[in-house]
């Protein structure tokens, strides 16, 4: 992999996933921009890095206040005068059953998973298309291919990124604009116990599924390999993926199997 003085700026960037991939990207001389909504937290993460870190620059932002997100990515591009890398990690997760589920909670999450990602890589796009040249990287979930118990709200803002930055692929292939959707299965993080729940109240808890995953550095290695490649779509974990074949080609199976899996 070669991101060395690559501008990468990463959403979610204070935990997890996009933690660790900002440790990765450090090591391998990416210069970077952080954000999430915690700015404390990102600045913890910046001196755990090992290297330059003068190249590391934090922006905090909210994904869900779909107002600021343009004038982020201004901040965010004038920070280096051009951005190769978009990416989209941040987001929150759900342990709720659908009719329990308060509206404003579901708005909450399409706002911050859906329209917080679409609305960040609309304002950037047209600086890329400008620049020749560009990568958009969208966090989905293997439960963007498929939907389990307790997810339905979660479940359905990660479908609308494959429908949604699916069409975008077909529009801007010949600009110079790259885009990965990338699909983790099961990773060892804290998303299940920040995940909200039927009343928007945290979870709370580590789910059994969670806490066997692959570890977030290792899904962020696979993910950067992705990247490098510049693969459309790549699924991400252990035998939980195969899931997506088996929903694929044995419907009505994968129905009654998935009914009988514990999820949390």
């Amino acid at each position: 992999m070669n991101f060395k003085n690559k501008i990468v700026w990463i959403t979610g960037a204070s935990s997890g996933i996009g933690e660790a991939l900002v440790y990765e990207l450090n090591q391998q001389g990416a210069k970077l921009i952080i954000s999430s909504r915690k700015a404390e937290s990102l600045y913890k993460v910046k001196q755990g890095c090992k290297k330059n870190l003068l190249d590391i620059h934090v922006l905090p932002l909210d994904l869900e206040q779909k107002p600021f997100l343009f004038s982020k990515a201004d901040e965010a591009f004038k920070i280096y005068g051009r951005i190769d890398i978009l990416i989209n990690a941040g987001g929150i997760s759900q342990r709720s059953e659908a009719v329990e589920t308060e509206s404003t909670v579901e708005e909450k999450i399409m706002d911050t998973n859906f329209w917080g990602t679409v609305n960040l890589s609309k304002a950037l796009l047209p600086k890329m298309i400008d620049q020749g040249n560009g990568h958009l990287v969208v966090l989905s979930s293997l439960v963007g291919k498929f939907g389990t118990q307790y997810r339905s709200t979660y479940s359905a803002s990660k479908h609308a990124l494959h429908g949604y930055f699916d069409s975008l692929r077909c529009e801007v292939y010949d600009k110079g604009i790259t885009v990965s959707i990338i699909c983790p299965g099961f990773v060892k993080t804290n998303v299940s116990i920040n995940s909200v729940t039927a009343n928007g109240g945290k979870y709370g808890m580590m789910d059994t599924n969670q806490e066997n995953g692959i570890s977030a550095s290792e899904c962020a290695t696979k993910i950067l390999e992705a990247v490098d490649a510049k693969k459309e779509e790549v699924l991400i974990g252990g035998k939980e993926k195969y899931g997506v074949f088996i929903k694929r080609f044995f419907p009505k199976y994968f129905s009654k199997m998935i009914r009988k899996r514990k999820v949390i």
